[in-house]
């Protein structure tokens, strides 16, 4: 397959907090982007750097080499790859397909079978770690799954929104991959959350108590960010608690469906559901460990 390289024509859908992100740095690559969002006023900044607007998802997919996607959940896939003036309709043999969405791997893998089968166009799953700020800096990490020849082709695509490029397997790997990423996250912030309830009931500072762990093996990416967040209250939403109670359900799901013997997910999992349904849906998912300090009698 060609190299997808800039200038290139390529289109992008899904507008969100990491969807907007991630279009920005196409254009900053050099491609020649169109966008597709459910509200155009979210794509207005990108118009204004250059991209094009298109009305539905198989106009933006008229023409392109590659589509990128970045959407809530699974059904949202379904509905812009196959739905009414889906991108199934608009896609021309041989086009590269990457779906940034975390959404279920079975039905991942279903979508790219039927985007071959249908359209000849090849549908690689690329579920995405780094959050908000890695989606701005262009440093995401992308756990690919799918055809490796399409991958290989699509490089520089990925190369423009993503740092750790990974190619897992066949279709759903990707899939497989980040239930098994938002599991360790998750599992990790619950720990964390339980850590600084202790040092609070026992009386100490809290801040020092962060500063003294990361000098030590408990370092982690969630003890230097989200621990922070718990400390000093700040849950304005990076990831929502909503979205990671969708993803560890999925990671619930994975595990059943490979027979997994998995108590530790199935704690976070319903954590998330306990954290959802105390109000703190909106807010950002380390919010968690304010429900924690709740439950352990400490003022929220």
């Amino acid at each position: 397959m060609q190299t997808i390289s800039p200038p290139a024509r390529v289109a992008f859908l899904g507008l969100g907090v990491m969807g907007a992100s991630m279009a920005a740095n196409l254009l900053k690559a050099g491609f020649q982007l169109t966008v597709h969002n459910r509200s155009r006023g979210k794509a207005e900044a990108l118009e204004a750097d250059g991209a094009s607007w298109a009305g539905t998802p198989a106009e933006a997919a008229r023409g392109a080499a590659c589509i990128g996607l970045c959407l809530p959940d699974t059904p949202d896939v379904e509905a812009v790859l196959f739905g009414p003036d889906g991108v199934a309709e608009g896609v021309a043999p041989g086009t590269v397909v990457i779906d940034f969405s975390t959404i279920a791997a079975a039905p991942a893998a279903g979508f790219a079978r039927r985007m071959l089968e249908e359209r000849g166009a090849h549908l690689l799953d690329s579920p995405v770690s780094g959050g908000p700020g890695g989606a701005k800096e262009g440093t995401l990490t992308c756990m690919i799954g799918g055809d490796a020849a399409a991958f290989d082709a699509a490089r520089p695509f990925f190369g423009a929104v993503g740092k750790t490029l990974t190619h897992l397997g066949p279709p759903g790997a990707g899939q497989v991959c980040k239930s098994a990423n938002q599991l360790l996250v998750a599992a990790t912030m619950q720990a964390v959350s339980e850590a600084l309830a202790l040092g609070r009931k026992a009386g100490l500072d809290p801040a020092a108590m962060r500063q003294a762990l990361l000098g030590g093996s408990a370092k982690s990416f969630v003890l230097e960010n989200h621990a922070r967040r718990i400390n000093e209250k700040t849950f304005a939403p990076g990831f929502r608690a909503e979205l990671m109670r969708k993803d560890t359900r999925l990671s619930l799901a994975a595990m059943r469906d490979h027979g997994v013997f998995a108590p530790a997910t199935a704690m976070v999992a319903q954590m998330m559901e306990a954290l959802v349904n105390s109000g703190r849906g909106g807010l950002d998912s380390s919010s968690l460990g304010a429900l924690v300090a709740e439950l352990s009698g400490l003022e929220a």
